[in-house]
Protein backbone atom coordinates (compact mmCIF):
# COMPACT_ATOMS: atom_id res chain seq x y z
CA UNK A 1 0.00 0.00 0.00
CA UNK A 2 2.76 2.43 1.00
CA UNK A 3 4.48 1.53 -2.64
CA UNK A 4 0.72 2.13 -4.25
CA UNK A 5 0.94 5.96 -2.62
CA UNK A 6 4.39 6.78 -3.03
CA UNK A 7 4.04 5.99 -6.79
CA UNK A 8 0.72 8.01 -7.09
CA UNK A 9 2.29 10.96 -5.21
CA UNK A 10 5.45 10.82 -7.68
CA UNK A 11 2.71 10.75 -10.49
CA UNK A 12 0.79 13.46 -9.01
CA UNK A 13 3.86 15.75 -9.07
CA UNK A 14 4.20 15.51 -13.22
CA UNK A 15 1.80 17.68 -15.11
CA UNK A 16 -0.86 16.40 -16.74
CA UNK A 17 0.39 17.61 -20.20
CA UNK A 18 3.85 15.94 -19.65
CA UNK A 19 2.17 12.48 -18.41
CA UNK A 20 0.28 12.64 -22.03
CA UNK A 21 3.08 12.95 -24.03
CA UNK A 22 6.92 13.33 -22.99
CA UNK A 23 9.18 10.87 -20.88
CA UNK A 24 9.66 12.89 -17.76
CA UNK A 25 13.08 12.66 -15.36
CA UNK A 26 11.81 13.22 -11.69
CA UNK A 27 15.05 14.90 -10.09
CA UNK A 28 16.65 13.48 -7.33
CA UNK A 29 18.31 15.77 -4.13
CA UNK A 30 19.91 19.05 -5.27
CA UNK A 31 23.03 17.20 -5.76
CA UNK A 32 22.04 14.20 -6.53
CA UNK A 33 23.94 12.81 -9.69
CA UNK A 34 20.73 10.65 -10.82
CA UNK A 35 17.54 10.70 -10.86
CA UNK A 36 14.37 9.64 -8.59
CA UNK A 37 12.27 8.08 -10.96
CA UNK A 38 11.21 8.64 -14.23
CA UNK A 39 7.58 8.55 -16.03
CA UNK A 40 7.82 6.90 -19.68
CA UNK A 41 4.61 7.20 -21.49
CA UNK A 42 2.96 4.45 -23.34
CA UNK A 43 3.53 5.65 -26.24
CA UNK A 44 7.27 6.26 -26.05
CA UNK A 45 9.81 4.06 -28.08
CA UNK A 46 12.15 2.28 -25.98
CA UNK A 47 15.41 0.07 -26.05
CA UNK A 48 16.89 -2.06 -23.38
CA UNK A 49 20.47 -2.67 -23.88
CA UNK A 50 22.01 -6.06 -22.48
CA UNK A 51 24.58 -5.69 -19.77
CA UNK A 52 27.77 -4.15 -21.82
CA UNK A 53 31.21 -4.73 -20.74
CA UNK A 54 34.42 -3.23 -21.32
CA UNK A 55 36.98 -3.49 -24.25
CA UNK A 56 40.52 -4.11 -23.28
CA UNK A 57 42.90 -0.83 -22.61
CA UNK A 58 45.64 -2.36 -23.44
CA UNK A 59 46.20 -3.91 -26.69
CA UNK A 60 47.69 -7.72 -26.59
CA UNK A 61 47.60 -7.71 -22.35
CA UNK A 62 46.69 -11.02 -21.29
CA UNK A 63 42.58 -11.55 -21.39
CA UNK A 64 41.90 -12.55 -18.26
CA UNK A 65 44.01 -9.74 -16.13
CA UNK A 66 42.64 -6.84 -14.97
CA UNK A 67 45.14 -4.38 -16.18
CA UNK A 68 44.23 -5.35 -19.86
CA UNK A 69 40.96 -3.54 -19.04
CA UNK A 70 42.11 -1.35 -16.62
CA UNK A 71 40.72 0.17 -13.23
CA UNK A 72 36.74 0.61 -12.16
CA UNK A 73 36.90 4.04 -14.17
CA UNK A 74 38.71 3.47 -17.08
CA UNK A 75 36.43 -0.04 -17.40
CA UNK A 76 33.13 2.13 -16.87
CA UNK A 77 34.51 5.02 -19.21
CA UNK A 78 34.68 2.24 -21.69
CA UNK A 79 31.55 0.57 -20.88
CA UNK A 80 29.83 3.81 -21.28
CA UNK A 81 31.44 4.65 -24.52
CA UNK A 82 30.37 1.32 -26.01
CA UNK A 83 26.39 1.70 -24.63
CA UNK A 84 26.33 5.38 -26.29
CA UNK A 85 27.94 3.50 -29.52
CA UNK A 86 24.89 1.24 -29.47
CA UNK A 87 22.09 3.63 -28.86
CA UNK A 88 23.97 5.55 -32.08
CA UNK A 89 23.32 2.83 -34.13
CA UNK A 90 19.86 2.54 -33.21
CA UNK A 91 18.99 6.41 -33.34
CA UNK A 92 19.09 7.07 -29.79
CA UNK A 93 21.74 9.54 -27.84
CA UNK A 94 22.98 9.19 -24.14
CA UNK A 95 20.30 11.63 -23.17
CA UNK A 96 17.80 9.43 -24.01
CA UNK A 97 18.96 7.08 -21.04
CA UNK A 98 16.34 6.58 -18.36
CA UNK A 99 17.93 3.64 -15.90
CA UNK A 100 21.12 1.78 -15.72
CA UNK A 101 21.67 -1.14 -13.49
CA UNK A 102 25.65 -1.41 -12.81
CA UNK A 103 27.31 -4.16 -11.58
CA UNK A 104 30.68 -3.57 -10.04
CA UNK A 105 33.18 -6.20 -8.87
CA UNK A 106 34.97 -5.38 -5.44
CA UNK A 107 38.73 -4.74 -6.73
CA UNK A 108 41.63 -6.10 -5.64
CA UNK A 109 43.42 -3.47 -5.44
CA UNK A 110 40.85 -1.35 -3.25
CA UNK A 111 41.04 -4.60 -0.67
CA UNK A 112 37.79 -6.16 -2.75
CA UNK A 113 35.88 -3.20 -2.42
CA UNK A 114 33.39 -1.65 -5.25
CA UNK A 115 35.53 1.31 -6.57
CA UNK A 116 32.23 4.00 -6.21
CA UNK A 117 34.22 6.83 -6.57
CA UNK A 118 35.80 5.74 -9.51
CA UNK A 119 32.23 4.87 -11.03
CA UNK A 120 30.61 7.62 -10.42
CA UNK A 121 33.45 9.80 -12.38
CA UNK A 122 33.35 7.74 -15.31
CA UNK A 123 29.69 8.13 -14.76
CA UNK A 124 29.90 12.23 -14.46
CA UNK A 125 31.60 12.36 -17.91
CA UNK A 126 28.74 10.71 -19.49
CA UNK A 127 25.66 12.45 -17.45
CA UNK A 128 24.46 15.51 -15.85
CA UNK A 129 27.25 17.69 -18.18
CA UNK A 130 27.05 21.19 -19.60
CA UNK A 131 26.50 19.24 -22.84
CA UNK A 132 24.53 16.09 -22.13
CA UNK A 133 22.65 17.71 -19.20
CA UNK A 134 20.05 14.63 -18.40
CA UNK A 135 20.54 12.28 -15.63
CA UNK A 136 19.29 8.58 -15.29
CA UNK A 137 17.95 6.43 -12.65
CA UNK A 138 20.39 3.83 -11.38
CA UNK A 139 21.59 1.07 -9.34
CA UNK A 140 24.56 0.15 -8.85
CA UNK A 141 25.37 -3.21 -6.93
CA UNK A 142 28.52 -5.10 -5.56
CA UNK A 143 28.91 -8.42 -7.33
CA UNK A 144 31.08 -11.27 -6.29
CA UNK A 145 32.49 -11.78 -10.14
CA UNK A 146 31.34 -11.31 -13.86
CA UNK A 147 31.85 -13.39 -16.95
CA UNK A 148 34.65 -12.48 -17.54
CA UNK A 149 37.36 -12.97 -14.97
CA UNK A 150 38.76 -9.14 -15.61
CA UNK A 151 35.60 -7.70 -15.68
CA UNK A 152 35.37 -5.00 -13.03
CA UNK A 153 32.27 -3.39 -14.68
CA UNK A 154 29.07 -4.41 -16.68
CA UNK A 155 26.44 -1.72 -17.01
CA UNK A 156 22.82 -2.67 -18.56
CA UNK A 157 21.03 0.63 -19.77
CA UNK A 158 17.46 1.45 -21.15
CA UNK A 159 17.07 4.36 -22.93
CA UNK A 160 13.29 5.57 -23.76
CA UNK A 161 12.08 8.71 -26.24
CA UNK A 162 8.91 9.59 -27.65
CA UNK A 163 8.06 9.59 -31.41
CA UNK A 164 8.70 13.01 -32.94
CA UNK A 165 5.37 14.30 -34.47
Amino acid sequence: MKRLLTAAALLAAIPAAAQAQDVTRIPGGATSPILAGVFVPAKADMLILSGQVPSPAVQGGAPDAIATYGDTKTQAISTFKKIEALLKSQGYEMSDVIKLTVFLVGDPANGGKLDFKGFNEAYSQFFGTATQPNKSARSVVQVAALAGPAFLVEIEATAAKTPKK
